[in-house]
């Protein structure tokens, strides 16, 4: 018997996601990139974590953010009057150089960091999409405010409540199961859900713990930290396949 199973995960895009973001393409068979909602100055659309040798460093990207309260995300520009992507490849830099697969994916981080951006949103998924190639991960990628989704019926870009609206994104999917992050518990109505015939599952992320630089492990970084320390088996790593033990750290 073949396993039926449709999963639709519907995610916000991020700067240099963190290692769950990737745990949740990979468990999804189509992957929504939330783009037409509310931008959260203070979230992760604009920024991500890196390890240093005196703990956390945050790369930020500048953003307008004056008078534009309610934009969407997609929507959102750049602040081009700052060096930021410079600051970002000499974060990087200095303290990855040392990592045993540096080499391998650097140049990527200066090509994408050397070009002008104009839009958040593209610059965030430049990256996810190259991420995604060094994981090794293939995936359906679609936007939530694609207009050729309309023809599926109301299209993906509707208004409703937050249940209502993946509810019907899960329906035009055909997805039989919404995966989802454990924040939601907090506003999904999981009873419409089940009226739907959709499963719906809570992420329940175990974060792995592998070999990083600089002294005691730090878990909810970015990406690139497990990318650039453990290369090729950075997806076996972030989605629990391959353990990490203590004597290889």
């Amino acid at each position: 018997m073949h396993d039926l199973t449709v999963t639709v995960v519907v995610l916000q895009p991020g700067y240099l996601p963190w290692l769950g973001f990737f745990d949740q393409m990979f468990k999804s068979d189509t992957f929504v990139i939330l783009d037409d909602v509310q931008y959260d100055k203070h979230g992760w659309r604009n920024r991500n974590r890196i390890k240093t040798g005196q703990g956390i460093q945050w790369l930020t990207v500048p953003v307008l953010t004056i008078g534009k309260n309610k934009q969407i995300i997609r929507d959102v520009v750049i602040d081009t009057k700052t060096k930021w992507q410079k600051k970002h490849l000499k974060g990087i830099e200095q303290n990855y150089k040392k990592a045993p697969f540096f080499k391998d994916y650097f140049g990527i981080f200066e090509g994408i960091l050397s070009k002008e951006w104009k839009y958040l949103i593209d610059l965030d998924m430049e990256f996810i999409y190259r991420l995604a190639v060094f994981l090794g991960l293939k995936r359906k990628i679609i936007f939530a405010s694609d207009p050729q989704l309309k023809t599926l019926g109301t299209g993906l870009n509707i208004k409703a409540d937050k249940t209502e609206r993946l509810i019907n994104i899960c329906l035009m999917l055909n997805a039989s199961k919404y995966l989802t992050g454990d924040a939601a518990k907090e506003y999904i109505v999981e009873s419409d859900f089940v009226k739907n015939k959709i499963q719906i599952e809570f992420h329940n992320y175990r974060h792995p713990i592998y070999r990083q630089n600089y002294g005691e492990f730090i878990p909810f970084l970015s990406v690139i930290d497990l990318l650039f320390n453990h290369g090729q088996e950075s997806l076996e790593i972030l989605t629990g396949k391959r353990v990490v033990t203590s004597s290889s750290l």
